[in-house]
């Protein structure tokens, strides 16, 4: 293969990725919900950082256990008061990253 079949062959694989990823956003934006709804909605990335994070928080460092809670803590406080999922993440691993380095 050539290098112009290999561009051809990423550009199909990216549009075959990104089409199912792009179509329910597209139909679910046009919908309406009800107000329960929506608001189940908006916690799913909430749901999904929660169930990335608690696993993590038993494994972070096995003689050190209290590191991983106060990533946890950190990371729950901040999606306590809804702030972006990213900035949870970022603050959590700052915190563990401090603790590595002073304690």
């Amino acid at each position: 293969m050539n290098s112009f079949e290999y561009a051809l062959l990423i550009l199909g694989m990216a549009l075959v990725t990104y089409i199912p990823r792009m179509l329910p956003s597209i139909i679910i934006d046009k919908m309406r919900f009800g107000a329960k709804t929506e608001k189940f909605l908006r916690l799913i990335p909430y749901t999904a950082i929660s169930a990335l994070v608690f696993p993590g928080v038993f494994f972070v460092d096995g003689a050190n256990p209290y590191i991983g809670i106060a990533g946890a803590i950190t990371a729950g406080a901040l999606a306590w008061l809804r702030l972006p999922v990213i900035a949870c993440v970022l603050a959590a691993v700052a915190v563990n990253f401090l603790q590595y380095t002073f304690l």
